[in-house]
């Protein structure tokens, strides 16, 4: 696929349209999908009248052709008024960008994303799996392949929306004989599977998401492996746009938070005349480090679209050593930096925050941010940072 000219007055609008989805859809129906840990359907109903499932496709092929920054943009904007509207926005969009940016090759996979756009599908993932205690690089299933064609069964721990997806992208050994690190990426479409759900999914957070373990079993075309190893395919894709986007929603929901906190200082002030309250100050420190979370995501967004802008030096480098660094950076300190502006916020906000019934209520947003760390486990990054910096030097 050929590099994206930004077209900021056309993403604007489309921003403010996500906005109003985020206002008047999204936000509405954000505590009772809370409530009930279901699906938010009429958020992901709107985002599909609007063709915004197909952001990342590229324009060639009809899509908006959205760079990383901007598609960040949009998720933070919508986990304003949902935090799991937002993550599984997030999730699909980087299930997209890992066909464009690694199926660009195949006819079969060019078809797809033309369908995508057509149909606004939404596509799921399933990375973990029972017996890999949360390494995503390592898989125990494989591919049985036979006649150009594939069988695959997976017993996942956690498979996102995947009851709500038209087609899930499953990480597996590329052969049973190989290492559990020799991984494939595969599309399973709609009719290409069964799902057992082998739990529920009564979380403390994110309960939108919908995403109990399942057993998968499969079968498809063997033109729906992307040809690609799945080891580039995370360093160059799944990786850099999950941290981004995940960082940008957590900003969100922080955000939003302080908004209801700011809302209230603000009525206090009106009420006093010429006397600022009590909790300004405290409202005034959580606002600085929103605007520095902020910051550390658009620059890391904007950093990874100039290297594929003209002149770049291309998505190559971001399986070095000092990208992953930047990147598992960015993961741990917005997973966080999120939940310390919401506590901030309900500081401020006092009872009326902690009320579930409250305008002011920042109840929600707390849990949905304190999935942050869990989300690749902030221990094992570290571990990983701690190898990777016995090694590298930065120049």
């Amino acid at each position: 696929m050929t590099a994206q000219t930004r077209d900021p007055v056309r993403f604007q609008k489309r921003l403010e349209t996500v906005r109003s989805i985020a206002r008047d859809v999204a936000a509405r129906h954000a505590a009772d999908v809370d409530a009930a840990s279901r699906f938010p359907a009429e958020t992901l109903a709107a985002l599909r009248a609007e063709q915004l499932l197909s952001a990342p496709v590229p324009r060639e092929l009809g899509g908006d052709g959205c760079d990383i920054r901007e598609l960040a943009e949009i998720c933070s904007t919508l986990a304003r008024g949902c935090g799991s509207s937002a993550m599984v926005l997030a999730m699909h969009f980087t299930q997209v960008a890992c066909l464009v940016r690694h199926g660009a090759a195949s006819a079969f996979f060019r078809d797809y994303l033309a369908e995508l756009l057509a149909e606004q599908r939404l596509i799921g993932s399933m990375t973990s799996e029972n017996g890999t205690f949360g390494e995503m690089r390592a898989s125990l299933c494989a591919l049985e392949r036979s006649e150009g064609r594939f069988t695959l069964k997976k017993d996942a721990t956690t498979g996102s929306y995947c009851l709500q997806a038209d087609a899930i992208l499953v990480t597996a050994r590329r052969n049973p004989q190989v290492p559990e690190t020799d991984q494939v990426l595969v599309l399973v479409r709609r009719g290409d599977y069964r799902l057992e759900p082998t739990g529920s999914w009564d979380a403390m957070g994110m309960r939108g998401t919908c995403s109990p373990g399942f057993r998968l079993d499969s079968q498809g075309s063997l033109e729906q492996v992307l040809p690609e190893p799945f080891a580039d395919i995370a360093a160059q894709s799944m990786v850099p746009y999950s941290h981004v986007l995940w960082a940008s929603l957590w900003w969100g929901i922080a955000a939003d938070a302080l908004t209801r906190a700011g809302q209230l200082v603000r009525e206090l002030a009106k009420r006093s005349p010429g006397h600022l309250p009590g909790n300004a100050a405290a409202l005034a420190e959580a606002s600085a480090q929103s605007q520095t979370l902020r910051n550390n995501w658009m620059s890391l967004a904007t950093e990874l679209d100039a290297l594929e802008a003209p002149g770049g030096a291309g998505r190559g480098g971001l399986g070095s050593i000092g990208w992953a660094l930047k990147l598992n950076h960015l993961k741990i300190a917005a997973s966080e930096a999120a939940p310390r502006i919401v506590h901030q916020a309900l500081q401020v906000a006092g009872i009326l925050g902690y009320k579930n019934d409250s305008p002011y209520s920042v109840s929600r947003h707390y849990r949905d941010v304190l999935s942050a760390s869990l989300m690749i486990s902030n221990s094992r990054i570290l571990a990983k940072n701690a190898s990777m910096l016995l090694i590298y030097q930065e120049s």
